[in-house]
């Protein structure tokens, strides 16, 4: 069982800046991706950027050259730098991973409770 506990949420202007954080725990799993989504009132949920184990990464094209997603030293933690904000950025953030059962290595997803960023004069 993986859980996923987001934080760094907040209000910003636009053109500010936030950092996001991610951090797994629990036991018996292997992440293979991790990364964040996000929900507007649309209720539809998009990719935002994510990062696979080797570090490749994969961004939306509405944030490429503006966020950054990146692994740190704890195994399983990931941060969103999130640069040059703008209204239409504004959403909850979801960290959502991928990961291997070792006691199956059957891949499972798993999604956390989400963080709000609001960007507003």
């Amino acid at each position: 069982q993986v859980q996923l506990v987001e934080s760094g949420g907040g209000l910003v202007q636009p053109g500010g800046s936030l950092r996001l954080s991610c951090a797994a725990s629990g036991s018996g799993f292997r992440i293979y991706v991790i990364g964040w989504y996000r929900q507007t009132t649309s209720n539809e949920r998009e990719l935002v950027a994510n990062i696979t184990a080797d570090d490749t990464t994969n961004y939306a094209r509405s944030v490429l050259g503006r966020f950054t997603i990146s692994r740190g030293y704890a195994k399983n933690t990931v941060y969103l730098q999130m640069d040059s904000l703008r209204p239409e950025d504004t959403a909850v953030y979801y960290c959502s991973a991928g990961a291997q059962d070792t006691t199956t290595w059957r891949a499972k997803d798993y999604w956390g409770q989400g963080t709000q960023v609001t960007v507003s004069s």
